[in-house]
């Protein structure tokens, strides 16, 4: 009978599959906390699409559900007289919807992966979206004491051109059920403020530090997805009161989509950020 493993094969020496969670917690570094299902209805989606005459700005608020599970055993990458890099990770799959009709609004399956200290960059975030996107995004990792400090990012389009009409931007400019399009992560300050977080584990990538979007034909010539940042705030919250402690998950990401030629300057398109933020807790 042959042997299902070839002599000097990837994988002599080597289990691959079939290790439970505990057994690799421990070598799934910063990413290990994010196992198990978080719930969040604090949710809020912005982007700008095109619309006649020009474009439509939606933004409203979801509810999602995150689940992240282990892959197993490391993953080998071999890399000859380099030495060989072992891959661990967490699948994930995140389901939205409107908050306020309950409709489905995402559907988006990946993995986070880590690289390992060893690595310039030494986590990843790999998404298949159905609307015929796929992204690889590489950052890195930082565990520290206290509240995470929560930028203030634009959720405006940064040039729209020199000869920009008046009120072009004027939508952004509207509150929504006290969602600020403008200052989208303020949202996220504002959940945290009076909250005693002991710990925060931040994750951060973006395609910009390696990796990419790949887009089918129609969406890069319609609305092009050009790059993708994301930052997770892993948070210990303690009650003040009991001392008891919850795990809750902040994140903030922007996806940049180009349409639509900017106003004096026809040669460049204007890039609309798409940002989604949320609070959200383990189960």
């Amino acid at each position: 009978m042959a042997e299902l493993t070839a002599p000097d094969s990837t994988s002599v020496g080597l289990t691959r599959l079939g290790r439970g969670a505990a057994a690799s917690a421990d070598e799934l570094g910063p990413l290990a906390n994010l196992m198990g299902t978080w719930i969040g209805s604090h949710g809020w989606e912005l982007i700008a699409v095109p619309a006649d005459p020009e474009f439509r700005l939606i933004v409203r608020p979801y509810v999602e559900v995150i689940s992240f599970s282990e892959i197993g055993a490391p993953v080998p990458d071999r890399g000859g007289p380099a030495g060989d890099l072992f891959l661990t990770g967490l699948l994930y799959e995140t389901r939205i919807s409107d908050l306020e009709t309950n409709e489905p609004l995402h559907l988006e399956n990946g993995m986070w992966l880590y690289l390992g200290d060893t690595q310039e960059q030494s986590i990843a975030r790999t998404a298949s979206i159905p609307h015929g996107d796929a992204f690889m995004a590489l950052g890195g990792a930082t565990t520290f004491a206290g509240a995470p400090v929560i930028p203030t990012i634009s959720g405006l389009p940064p040039d729209t051109g020199p000869d920009t009409l008046p009120g072009y931007t004027d939508p952004w400019d509207a509150p929504v059920d006290g969602f600020h399009p403008a200052t989208p992560n303020l949202v996220l300050q504002e959940a945290v403020a009076g909250q005693t977080i002991v710990e925060t584990i931040e994750l951060s990538v973006s395609t910009e530090d390696g990796g990419g979007i790949v887009n089918i034909p129609f969406v890069s010539s319609n609305a092009n997805a050009t790059a993708f940042a994301c930052t997770y705030w892993i948070e210990t919250v303690e009650d003040p009161a009991t001392g008891d402690q919850i795990q809750q998950l902040q994140y903030s990401q922007q996806t940049n989509i180009e349409f639509l030629p900017q106003f004096g300057n026809p040669d460049q398109l204007i890039m609309w950020p798409h940002v989604n933020v949320n609070t959200l807790l383990k189960q």
